[in-house]
């Protein structure tokens, strides 16, 4: 098992790391790691993440109260974000919040990522959301994220920045770098007149390889955010044609046609009974019963 010091290390690692690739400026970010239930090292307030050594480290219980702080050195004012990703994902080890330039200029013009331009990030990533606006340092923030944790695994925060999670520091930190790739690349493609995107059965395939591969995390989800009537990954590229929206027993966010009215709930079945059950509806409206 790594040791608190290691894990200290770790974070100045990673937090030099984001400031390296101009993904934070100044004391922008912060970053947190899971000890225990409740137990969290977190990166300190007014500090630039470039420049930190292990003493700078704080350590908070679940409720984001210090429990160590070298002197002159407090936790981040957006602990309650971190904390409340903890509190509603037990599977998350990590969470790093930055404000990477093109991820970050998608969240100021309101922007979700959902289009399907390339393998990786349909495998890994799925749709990145836009959390509503929330005033840094308050529980509006958190309260704003919480509706979106239990089926993602990045969110953009609306005029502010990203913010990723998963099962521990570095696999936190590769989703930031993936967030940010991808809008970079869905910025640029759109440039040459626009991504191509995936068709539905292209994204069922990648679907299938992520399953194989065993990945943690929520993806894919099926919650849709593409509210273009475009194509969508994540509800199986079934909701781009107009349509209607049906809940089907047993189910979470369920498609017929797609009309991207992805709002009622209910409880969740895995991923391959979804796909399975989107897969017979479109194939009924295709006449191919």
């Amino acid at each position: 098992m790594v040791n608190e010091f290691e894990i200290k290390k770790q974070i100045c690692d990673i937090g030099r790391r984001i400031y390296n690739r101009n993904m934070v400026a100044a004391n922008d970010g912060n970053i947190s790691v899971k000890l225990n239930d409740n137990e969290f090292l977190c990166t300190p307030t007014g500090v630039s993440k470039g420049f930190m050594t292990p003493e700078f480290i704080c350590k908070v219980d679940a409720q984001g109260n210090v429990i160590q702080a070298n002197p002159g050195f407090k936790p981040s004012s957006e602990i309650k974000m971190h904390m409340r990703v903890y509190e509603k994902r037990p599977d998350v080890g990590s969470v790093v919040h930055a404000h990477p330039m093109y991820a970050t200029s998608f969240a100021i013009a309101g922007i979700p990522l959902t289009q399907p331009i390339m393998p990786e990030a349909v495998i890994a990533l799925g749709c990145v959301p836009i959390a509503e606006y929330g005033t840094p340092s308050t529980m509006e923030i958190p309260d704003n994220l919480e509706k979106y944790l239990p089926y993602f695994d990045a969110v953009l925060l609306e005029n502010h920045g990203a913010l990723t999670w998963s099962t521990d520091l570095n696999a936190a930190y590769m989703k930031m770098e993936s967030v940010e790739f991808y809008a970079q690349l869905l910025y640029q493609s759109k440039l040459l007149g626009g991504p191509k995107e995936f068709d539905e059965k292209n994204i069922k395939k990648l679907y299938e390889i992520r399953r194989k591969f065993g990945m943690a995390g929520k993806h894919p989800a099926n919650l849709c955010q593409n509210k273009s009537g475009m194509n969508c990954h994540n509800c199986g590229g079934a909701c781009h044609d107009g349509g209607e929206f049906k809940k089907f027993p047993g189910y979470q966010y369920d498609f017929v046609g797609g009309d991207c009215g992805c709002t009622e709930e209910t409880p969740a079945q895995n991923d391959a009974q979804v796909v399975a059950e989107i897969t017979k509806r479109v194939m009924e409206q295709l006449g191919m019963k």
